[in-house]
């Protein structure tokens, strides 16, 4: 029977087959490949699986080493990977510890260049309107390395074609970790001094590798959005980088770039001979024909007799007065007219409402005066004095009175009274 004190704990196996794989020789460098499973991309350290048709084991690869990474893992990607096998305790699991990786049958760097070049191309960065060379330039910047043979290529053509334009190096690395932050400052600085007709960015040709600093998404950004015309030359014919497709130019060489950069100066002063000369042309046919339109017109009939120019205006005018004199007379004889018929109405209208109110007021004396009063049978009495008895009080028995008619007078004697 088995003593209890043989059995061992998990822990203890476990251990046991982690110190296994940590000497194992065969475990401690790996090189495998496989599909990428489950990857999602983490800010820090980057979990996920290695499989092929028939297994898969777990990987994990820390930020220091997935940094150097110069593509973008994707789902279903068969890579290339580099690592040692470990044992992860908690769980009794192993798995690979991944130091590099790449694509398999395609370098890294390059599946970096094409999924940044689609990136870019997706937002539209290198569809961006071109900015048109200056015809005339007099200031060119140029972002290179100032030891290389870029500068000297650019040098000697400028100064053959126009030694009138001025160059001027802003030195920058081409080539590193480094060169890509270095070429962005420089661009941000020509476009921020301002002055500049051109910028010439470039370095001379290489291998991928020593090409990538002007594949960095930065760069190319900064040379898409420059506001002075960027034209890159980087490497040769056969190589071309994101900041040959950002740029508004791309030039196959140094000597390109600077011929495209340059007009020739004995050109320029060709051009604008000739403009000269068709200038003057223009301009003595312009003197010519206004020559000949001067002389048409001083020998016009019109000039020759200026006064036939107003003859017509003076009799219009003539004309126009004589019909304005006309027309204000008959206009002032009609408001005469109506002055006078206004007047001849009003006073008739007057005399007539006085004649009317002069009868009105007869009609109502008529009325209030005592004789038409007596007419209609009425009469009064006065005594002997001629004072009229307005009451009985006043009269006496036996007193003689006048009684008034109105057409006569006759004489009574009081010789009685009654009051009621």
């Amino acid at each position: 029977m088995i003593e209890r004190s043989e059995y061992l704990t998990v822990t203890e196996l476990t251990k046991y087959l982690k110190r296994k794989f940590d000497v194992d020789p065969y475990l401690n460098t790996v090189y495998l490949t496989g599909e990428i499973s489950n990857f999602r991309l983490r800010p820090a350290h980057q979990y996920f699986s290695i499989k092929d048709d028939h297994a898969k084991i777990n990987a994990i690869m820390f930020r220091s080493a997935f940094s150097k990474v110069k593509f973008t893992p994707e789902e279903g990607m068969k890579v290339l990977v580099t690592g040692h096998i470990g044992l992860y305790e908690p769980s009794g699991s192993y798995q690979i510890y991944i130091d590099h990786m790449e694509p398999d049958g395609l370098g890294s760097l390059y599946q970096a260049y094409e999924q940044l070049k689609a990136k870019l191309a997706k937002e539209g960065i290198f569809k961006l309107a071109k900015r048109p060379l200056a015809k005339y330039p007099n200031k060119i910047a140029v972002i290179t390395s100032q030891s290389g043979s870029v500068i000297r290529d650019i040098i000697t053509t400028t100064r053959r074609r126009n030694p009138l334009v001025q160059l001027v190096l802003f030195p920058a690395l081409v080539q590193g970790d480094e060169a890509a932050k270095d070429l962005v400052k420089r661009l941000k600085q020509v476009n921020e001094l301002g002055g500049f007709d051109t910028i010439i960015i470039g370095r001379g040709g290489g291998s991928i590798e020593d090409l990538w600093s002007f594949n960095d998404e930065e760069l190319a950004r900064t040379i898409a959005n420059s506001k002075i015309p960027v034209i890159s030359s980087v490497g040769h014919e056969t190589d071309t980088t994101l900041a040959d497709l950002a740029a508004d130019i791309r030039a196959a060489t140094p000597t390109a770039a600077a011929e495209l950069a340059t007009p020739v100066l004995n050109d320029m002063l060709m051009n604008i001979q000739d403009g000269a000369n068709r200038l003057n042309k223009a301009l003595l046919k312009i003197i010519h024909d206004n020559r000949k339109l001067l002389m048409n017109i001083e020998n016009s009939y019109v000039l020759k007799n200026p006064q036939r120019l107003y003859e017509s205006y003076v009799q219009n005018l003539s004309d126009l007065v004589n019909n304005l004199v006309r027309f204000m007379k008959v206009n002032l004889d009609n408001k005469k007219q109506i002055v006078t018929n206004v007047q001849e109405h009003l006073t008739l209208d007057w005399f007539k409402d006085k004649r009317d109110n002069f009868h009105k007021v007869i009609r109502q004396l008529e009325l209030l005066s005592p004789l038409k009063i007596m007419q209609r049978g009425y009469g009064y009495v006065t005594t002997k004095n001629n004072e009229v008895i307005k009451s009985v009080e006043q009269l006496k028995i036996g007193e003689d009175i006048d009684i008034h008619f109105s057409d006569g007078t006759s004489k009574a004697t009081v010789n009685k009274i009654a009051k009621e």
